[in-house]
């Protein structure tokens, strides 16, 4: 019974140190790999892509879509294109392209001011 109690103690132990290797490794792997810091620049990512939208569709378009004519904003802007043979309105909704345009080209605008200050555009 002893044996046996030893023996189970050995490979308990033997399993633990198997553990404890994967985890070394995989604390290698998240070092080496930068793991940490791609975590963070999608964090970041996606916090400033808020921001920029943020900025978009509360104080630039607004603005705009006034001088273009529509209350609600560039998203407002729309042609009516005539009707269906079922009677209802075909709507060109363009408002709708623009502002998404607008926020991807601000979006891009600010991800390339952040890798030149930051120098990340520069290889090692």
């Amino acid at each position: 019974m002893a044996n046996i109690k030893a023996k189970h103690k050995e490979v308990a132990k033997a399993g633990l140190s198997k553990v404890k290797g994967a985890g070394s490794g995989f604390m290698d792997f998240i070092k080496e790999q930068n793991v940490v810091g791609l975590a963070v620049g999608l964090v970041l990512g996606t916090a400033a892509s808020a921001l920029v939208n943020s900025l978009i569709n509360n104080i630039i378009m607004p603005p705009l879509g006034f001088l273009l004519g529509s209350a609600e904003g560039v998203r407002g802007l729309a042609v009516t294109m005539g009707t269906t043979p079922s009677g209802e309105v075909a709507v060109l909704h363009y408002g709708e392209f623009i502002n998404d345009l607008i926020n991807f080209l601000v979006l891009a605008l600010v991800i390339y001011f952040v890798v030149k200050a930051l120098k990340l555009d520069i290889k090692k």
